[in-house]
């Protein structure tokens, strides 16, 4: 199939088409790689489960304020159900190096308000801190996260919501697995939709306490890992 040919560096100039998933809500679909920004079982319910529901609530039981990082931004749905779903300080750090083109952004979402902040975020200069709220922080990278320079123990969440492994089997690795344990705290988790049998193993080996959580609509099961 395509995908199997087509390098990282040219994901950024594949077309996407905007799909209406069952919950209501849309995500983007790749056609060169069939694959699909969100799950067409519900974009933003796949969202709420696995990275508010599973990550997010597990994170503010621990501290007081969240570091987050995000490995790919896409159509910053986290991002935004991040700042409606929490009460925490959080400074939200997003590696996202295909970033959207605004006309593929302004279409995803129905809501005025939530698609002027769609658009607002989007169109956000990369590199540098911009305030949402008094209470929510954003900074965009376009870096590739096996390349990235990345602190030593500072994030308490992360969100891996990179294409899947079939796509993009080079950061699905227990190299960059381990580069994103360094960077944790103590008692921070990381959490994602994929649930592959070699994704498990290699966040085990990386060092995280892995464990199996009920999926979203649709995927009977997703990982959390948490840095021991």
């Amino acid at each position: 199939m395509l995908f199997n040919f087509v390098k990282s560096t040219e994901i950024a100039e594949l077309k996407r088409e905007i799909i209406k998933t069952a919950d209501g809500s849309y995500t983007l679909f790749v056609p060169a790689l069939n694959e699909h920004y969100h799950s067409v079982h519900g974009a933003v319910a796949e969202s709420l489960h696995v990275y508010i529901q599973a990550g997010l609530r597990f994170a503010e039981k621990h501290f007081q304020e969240i570091k987050l990082l995000e490995i790919g931004l896409g159509t910053g749905l986290n991002l935004f159900l991040t700042l409606q779903h929490t009460q925490k300080k959080v400074f939200y750090t997003a590696l996202e190096p295909y970033p959207l083109e605004v006309n593929l952004i302004q279409h995803l979402y129905t809501d005025v308000a939530e698609n002027e902040l769609a658009i607002k975020v989007n169109i956000a200069e990369c590199n540098k801190w911009h305030r949402l709220t008094p209470m929510f922080s954003y900074i965009k990278k376009t870096e590739r996260v096996e390349v990235a320079e990345l602190p030593v123990e500072e994030y308490h969440l992360i969100y891996f919501d990179a294409f899947a492994p079939r796509v993009q089997p080079e950061i699905w690795t227990e190299q960059v697995f381990y580069k994103l344990y360094q960077s944790m705290h103590p008692h921070a988790v990381l959490v994602t939709y994929c649930c592959k049998g070699d994704v498990r193993r290699a966040l085990k080996s990386a060092g995280f306490c892995v464990e199996k959580l009920s999926g979203p609509p649709g995927k009977r099961e997703m990982l959390r890992a948490v840095k021991k």
